[in-house]
């Protein structure tokens, strides 16, 4: 490995707890961050676009909040799921390209 080139390690996990730990550390949003924009946006249009334009409550933010949280959450369980490694699975790893 040259000087400055940092080495690219696969996403893969075994346990509950690793796969949170990449929940939470972010190495999800890359995938589920741009879905997250197009879905909930879209979501945010339809369903709460004539209460934002109204100026909107307090529950309407929310619920704009929540369009864009849910597809967030569902395509980090996408990721996630595609690099599980089963147990007894050794030395089968997931395509870290993906």
């Amino acid at each position: 490995m040259s000087a400055g080139h940092r080495e690219i390690r696969p996403v893969i996990w075994s346990r509950p707890g690793e796969a949170v730990l990449l929940f939470l550390c972010g190495r999800t949003a890359r995938t589920a961050a741009p879905v997250a924009a197009v879905v909930g946006t879209l979501l945010s249009v339809v369903n709460q676009g004539h209460l934002v334009l109204d100026g909107g409550d307090a529950a309407t933010w929310i619920r704009v909040g929540v369009n864009y949280l849910v597809p967030y959450c569902v395509a980090s369980i996408g990721f996630l799921s595609a690099r599980r490694m089963r147990p007894g699975a050794e030395g089968v790893t997931p395509d870290p390209s993906r």
